[in-house]
C-alpha cells in the first residue's frame, strides 16, 4: 500500500478513466442490443453489465497491481457483432453456455502456454475476414437508417468525421456526446429518470449445445484471441514492458468463465483504448503507469455495481440512436479488419470467399455463418498452397 501511495498521481488515474471511458463509450448500447436479441430481460441485462464491470474490473485492478505495469482490461466489441450477428439462433441459456465454454479455452490455453500456437493454424486474413463479414450489416443498417433519419445521421456522420480528423483518440466519445444532444433535437426523446441503485446479479444456469459451442463459443474465442489479446498484448510490448502472457489470459480466461452465468460474455485485454493507459501522458515513469491500470479497473468496478442506473439511461433513447452509435463504433473495427483480410495477395481469394460466407448469415445445422466461413477459407487455403507447391 506505501508503494502504491507513493506511486498515485492525478494523471494517471485520470488516464485510467479516459480509457474506461472510451472502452464503454458506444459499444454499451451493443451489450443491450446483444441481450435483448437472446431475449434477456431488463434485469438480466442489468446484470450483464454487473458481470461485466466486476469481472473485467478486478481483472484489470489485480493484474495491474501484481505486475506493476498498467493492464487496461475490456469486453469485446467485435465479440458483440458476432453475437449480435449469430445469436438469433440460441437461447439465452445456451449463449451462456457458449460464453462459459469460451472462458474456459481461454483459461485452459492461457496458462497452458499454448494459445498462440492455437492461432498460428489460422491464417490472421481469414480471421480478419470472417469478422469483417459478420461486422458489414451493422455498417450497411447505419447508412440505411438514412432513409427514415437522414438529419440525426448525416449530424452525427459530420461530428465523428471531423472529430477523428481533429482528435482520433477521442473521436468516439466526443460522438456520443454529440448524439446525446443531438437526439431531442431530431426526434421525439424523454430522458429517463435517473435512479442510483445497486445491481443485483442474475443467475442464468448455461445449456450446452454442439450448435451452440460450434456456432458461437469457438467463433468468440478466436476473435477474442485474434481482436483484443494479440493486439492488446503488443501494444503492452511496444510501451517497454514484458507482459505475462500465460497469466494474463489465464486469469481474465478465469474472471469470464466464474461470471458467465450472470451474462459476462468476455473478459479480455484491452487493445486500442490499452494506449492511454501505457503512454507518458498517464505518467513520466513507466514504473509508475500501472496506477492508470488499477484507475481503469476501478471505474469498471463502479459501472458494474451501479449497472441498474446506466441500463436505464441507455434503455431510455430511440432504437436509431443505438444503431447509429453501434454502425459509427464498428467502423475503425471493420476497416481495420477489411485491410487486414485483403492485404497478402496470395490469401485474397480464400478471404474474399470467407468475407462473402460469413456476411451472408446462413446457417446450417444451427451453427451459424461465422464458423463455416472460417472453415470453408480454410480448405480454399489449402487448396490453393497445395495448387502452388505442386507447379
Amino acid at each position: 500500500m506505501q508503494k502504491f501511495l507513493e506511486d498515485f498521481s492525478v494523471p494517471a488515474v485520470f488516464a485510467g478513466f479516459i480509457t474506461f471511458l472510451v472502452g464503454i463509450s458506444v459499444s454499451s448500447v451493443l451489450v443491450i442490443q446483444s441481450a435483448q436479441l437472446l431475449g434477456a430481460s431488463t434485469e438480466q441485462i442489468t446484470s450483464w453489465f454487473w458481470a461485466l464491470g466486476l469481472g473485467i474490473g478486478l481483472s484489470g485492478l489485480i493484474l495491474s497491481w501484481k505486475f506493476k505495469y498498467p493492464v487496461a482490461t475490456s469486453w469485446s466489441t467485435a465479440g458483440l457483432a458476432l453475437i449480435l450477428a449469430t445469436g438469433s439462433g440460441y437461447s439465452l441459456q445456451e449463449a451462456i453456455g457458449a460464453f462459459l465454454v469460451c472462458g474456459l479455452l481461454s483459461a485452459i490455453l492461457g496458462f497452458s502456454g499454448i494459445f498462440q500456437r492455437v492461432l498460428s493454424y489460422i491464417p490472421q486474413s481469414l480471421t480478419s475476414a470472417m469478422l469483417a463479414g459478420v461486422l458489414l450489416k451493422f455498417g450497411i443498417a447505419l447508412f440505411a437508417s438514412m432513409q427514415n433519419d437522414w438529419g440525426f445521421i448525416l449530424s452525427l456522420l459530420t461530428v465523428y468525421i471531423l472529430s477523428k480528423r481533429l482528435s482520433p483518440r477521442y473521436s468516439i466519445v466526443i460522438t456520443v456526446i454529440a448524439g446525446l444532444l443531438l437526439c431531442p433535437i431530431f426526434m421525439q426523446f424523454h430522458p429517463a429518470n435517473i435512479q442510483f441503485s445497486l445491481a443485483q446479479p442474475v443467475w442464468t444456469t448455461p445449456e450446452f449445445s454442439w450448435s451452440a459451442t460450434l456456432g458461437l463459443a469457438l467463433p468468440l474465442f478466436v476473435i477474442n484471441m485474434a481482436s483484443q489479446y494479440l493486439p492488446g498484448l503488443a501494444m503492452i510490448k511496444s510501451y517497454g514492458y514484458e507482459p505475462n502472457i500465460n497469466q494474463l489470459i489465464g486469469w481474465t480466461g478465469t474472471a469470464q468463465s466464474v461470471l458467465a452465468p450472470f451474462g459476462c460474455f468476455s473478459v479480455n485485454i484491452a487493445a486500442i483504448s490499452a494506449a492511454i493507459s501505457l503512454d507518458d501522458q498517464a505518467h513520466p515513469d513507466t514504473k509508475k503507469r500501472y496506477i492508470a491500470g488499477i484507475s481503469c479497473g476501478f471505474f469498471y468496478i463502479l459501472m458494474g455495481l451501479f449497472a441498474a442506473t446506466l441500463t436505464s439511461l441507455l434503455m431510455s433513447f430511440p432504437s436509431v440512436f443505438i444503431t447509429a452509435l453501434a454502425g459509427i463504433a464498428l467502423f475503425g473495427t471493420i476497416g481495420h479488419n477489411i485491410a487486414l483480410a485483403f492485404h497478402q495477395p496470395a490469401e485474397r481469394e480464400a478471404a474474399l470467399l470467407t468475407f462473402l460466407f460469413s456476411a451472408s448469415g446462413i446457417q446450417f445445422f444451427g451453427i451459424s455463418s461465422a464458423f463455416w466461413g472460417l472453415i470453408f477459407g480454410i480448405a480454399v487455403s489449402i487448396i490453393f498452397k497445395f495448387k502452388v507447391a505442386k507447379s
